[in-house]
């Protein structure tokens, strides 16, 4: 009896931390497309993956650092700043799952200082007229940019060494400035793109885990991925190999920018404070396994089980916001309606992005440290359209070996 018990643990172990097996493509198209702009000097470095169902396209191009001639690696820390959204929205989705929260709770149900909203009419001459909110807020709205919260709140608008924004404040400090300012409209009747928005979804989950958000981040979600290269304070070796920023200009050389004034240096001093709008560091090899997670739906590569297929799908791959407004669900960007020919994820602000198709099993990755435009853009969704309509042999490929639910 033993015997048997000791074989079906070590056959559960293994099923349950199975990999999935990933086949290089030997495909070339994001590197024909890319080699030009980092030829002229426009494009500094880009890391771009094309994933189908197994079979992988990975292209590494230019550098991290022009000036140094350091290329660009997979294992480079950079700014994800706006795609931190959706792991806020996955802690969420966490809770939801496990009946702690509802998505239509009012706000003021954890943070008692939302009872009462007032919204902005009109501002003339500096007289703010205000009518008191008839809506409630509720969860939902936070996290997918529907409660007229504005981009950031006062305590995140100065920084002491002039001009720029801060590092940030504590979560619970942005969601008690917020409360006590106007809102944009009536909540739940517009969308209005607010990290302040997603900051008050993570002083939710503060209160409800009784753990700042940051610490229930990496216990629930980036340690159990395997993510050790993710956080909001990258150490002092990590940043020796960041991906650093440049400014764009189409015909024109990319120009180095030391910082932007929204994540200042030092990057892992006191002055930062964790942000879930925006402020999480992380690889390319890490990001991978968070979207690879989304992708299927809720299962990490490593075999561990983050989120239930059907939370992935109800709240997380489609919209959560009423019909008439535009598609987000919860931190990501997602369609309005499920369909096969569907995508949802995130990009950030200096020009960062991934996409999952869940029912394709299909991810597309872009990883560039830029300010300005991206000329390149349109040739690259040439290259994607190629890869994807490749007829593609998986026979090779082992499936998961007990999914885990």
């Amino acid at each position: 009896m033993k015997k048997l018990f000791f074989l079906l643990l070590v056959t559960f172990s293994l099923t349950t931390n199975a990999k999935t097996k990933v086949i290089e493509s030997k495909t070339t198209f994001a590197k024909e497309v890319l080699q030009p702009y980092v030829d002229r000097g426009e494009l500094p470095g880009a890391i771009s993956i094309f994933y189908n169902n197994g079979v992988q396209e990975t292209c590494c191009i230019g550098y991290a650092n022009v000036e140094q001639k350091r290329p660009i690696r997979l294992d480079n820390v950079f700014m994800q700043c706006s795609q931190t959204k959706g792991f806020c929205g996955v802690t969420i989705a966490k809770l939801v799952e496990e009946g702690k929260i509802s998505l239509d709770d009012p706000v003021s149900k954890y943070l008692p200082e939302f009872k009462d909203l007032w919204v902005q009419d009109s501002d003339k001459d500096g007289i703010k007229t205000l009518h008191k909110a008839k809506n409630v807020l509720t969860v939902r709205m936070v996290l997918n940019h529907t409660g007229g919260f504005p981009f950031e709140c006062s305590a995140k608008r100065s920084d002491v060494r002039g001009g720029g924004w801060s590092g940030g404040a504590p979560l619970r400090q942005v969601a008690s400035i917020a409360a006590g300012s106007p809102i944009s409209f009536e909540p739940g009747t517009r969308d209005q793109y607010s990290n302040t928005g997603i900051d008050i979804g993570a002083a939710i989950v503060e209160v409800v885990t009784g753990m700042k958000w940051e610490d229930y981040l990496k216990k629930e979600v980036l340690d159990p991925l395997g993510m050790k290269s993710t956080w909001f304070w990258p150490t002092d070796k990590q940043l020796k190999k960041q991906v650093e920023m440049y400014d764009v200009k189409a015909g024109e050389k990319a120009v180095y920018r030391l910082e932007n004034g929204w994540e200042q240096r030092p990057y892992n001093d006191g002055h930062v404070f964790a942000s879930a709008g925006a402020g999480l560091w992380t690889t390319a090899n890490d990001q991978l396994k968070f979207y690879k997670m989304l992708m299927n739906l809720g299962l990490g590569d490593n075999g561990v089980r983050i989120l239930k297929e059907e939370t992935v799908k109800s709240i997380l791959a489609v919209t959560t916001r009423p019909d008439n407004l535009g598609g987000y669900s919860l931190g990501l960007n997602a369609p309005k309606k499920d369909g096969e020919n569907e995508w949802f994820g995130h990009g950030g602000a200096w020009g960062t992005n991934c996409m999952v198709n869940w029912h394709k099993k299909q991810l597309k990755l872009w990883v560039v440290q830029v300010n300005g435009s991206q000329p390149w853009s349109g040739a690259m969704n040439e290259a994607a359209n190629k890869f994807f309509s490749q007829t593609i042999n998986t026979s090779g490929i082992d499936a998961y070996t007990g999914r885990t639910k």
